[in-house]
């Protein structure tokens, strides 16, 4: 196939000049909001324009910063008197002629009195020790873990209450479990599984659990195909589940099925 030019058929018409189409865009958006936006960032253009506020009282010469004039003051001091707030008065010192009482004799016979208080004191015991070396190093006995002093407390070997407090959880919420089952059972909802049933049940779970461990170790050793590692996972996972099977049935004696 040759490169050929292809051109449009030659008409006389198109030897009439032709006005050219001006395309008219459409107006640009201007926003209503234009003027007030100017307006506010002429007012807010020169107000921080300078170091801190526009306004600001320029300092006197005078009043220049002193030395420790930033300091806190302390309160002037004052004289401390005796009898202000809080500083009561001190009694006055004794004149001359105040004299001490004078020929005041008691009857009390002190040395008579002492030793009928010493006769009649009960003697201090002294505290239990144990000596634990050679050398005679003695220990207080209390903490030593020698002495039965936990089997002597009031509530030694009584139930803790917050077991109590278990115990008493559990056996409601089995009242509850039982109210319900009895219900049900009443409905005809559900009913119980006889213990024949379950004895059968359980030997026949044993039996396939049986006959999948002789398959299972009728295997080869070595699974070096695909095939082979299939088939030793799919008899695990039924071998365990036959097991969670057998727990479940050993582990309840009363088993309770629906109707459906």
């Amino acid at each position: 196939m040759s490169n050929t030019v292809l051109h449009p058929p030659e008409r006389i018409y198109n030897l009439i000049p032709r006005e050219e189409e001006k395309v008219q865009k459409p107006p640009r958006y201007i926003s209503k909001f234009r003027e007030q936006v100017k307006q506010e960032k002429q007012l807010n253009k020169t107000s921080n324009k300078t170091m801190g506020p526009a306004q600001v009282d320029m300092p006197s010469p005078d009043k220049y910063l002193l030395k420790h004039s930033k300091e806190p003051k302390l309160p002037e001091k004052k004289p401390f008197l005796y009898g202000g707030e809080g500083h009561p008065k001190k009694p006055p010192i004794p004149a001359t002629t105040d004299y001490p009482p004078m020929g005041i004799h008691t009857k009390k016979n002190f040395v008579k009195t002492n030793a009928i208080e010493n006769i009649m004191a009960v003697p201090r015991k002294p505290q239990p020790t144990y000596t634990d070396t050679r050398h005679g190093d003695k220990q207080l006995l209390e903490n030593s873990g020698l002495l039965p002093k936990y089997i002597k407390k009031k509530d030694y070997g009584q139930t803790p209450d917050y077991l109590q407090q278990r115990r008493e959880e559990v056996r409601r919420e089995q009242e509850e479990y039982d109210n319900y089952v009895k219900e049900r059972l009443k409905e005809g909802a559900m009913k119980q599984l006889p213990e024949e049933e379950r004895q059968n049940i359980l030997q026949g779970l044993k039996k396939n659990w049986d006959e999948l461990h002789h398959q299972f170790q009728g295997l080869s050793v070595v699974t070096d195909t695909a095939s082979k590692k299939y088939r030793k996972e799919h008899l695990e996972m039924k071998m365990k589940q036959l097991e969670r099977d057998i727990d479940l049935m050993e582990r309840y004696k009363i088993i309770y099925i629906t109707n459906i």
